[in-house]
Order: C-alpha cells, then structure tokens, then sequence
C-alpha cells in the first residue's frame, strides 16, 4: 500500500472529520443520520493516519510529495 495523501490533504480531512464528529454527537441529530456522520468521521481519521485513500488509488490521485 503506497501512500498517497500529502500533509495539506490530512490536515483538511481531520478538520473535515472534527466537523463531522461535533455535528454527530452535539447538534442534535439521531439514529441513521448520526451514524453515518460519525462513520464518514472515522474513515477520514483512518486514511489520514494511513496516509492512503483507497478512492484515490482507484481514480490515480495523489497529494504526496515523496514517492513511498
């Protein structure tokens, strides 16, 4: 699994995944809706400490720098 997320595109999915988490448990909606903002916020967690996007690999996008 190469990588294939730059630090710019990380940062943005961590903040997206902060906004996702808060607008999950804080404002106040339930059931489905509440699930799948939580889930969306765990998987940009994962491909950012992974540093690999799975959709990125199938279209052939990268945002790193560094070949690895």
């Amino acid at each position: 699994m190469k990588k294939n997320l730059g630090s710019t595109d990380k940062v943005i999915r961590y903040i997206l995944a902060i906004v996702a988490l808060f607008i999950g448990f804080l404002s106040g909606v339930s059931g489905f809706v509440q699930g799948i903002f939580i889930s969306v916020a765990l998987i940009l967690i994962g491909t950012s400490l992974l540093s690999f996007c799975p959709l990125y690999a199938i279209v052939g996008l990268k945002t790193c720098k560094n070949e690895q």
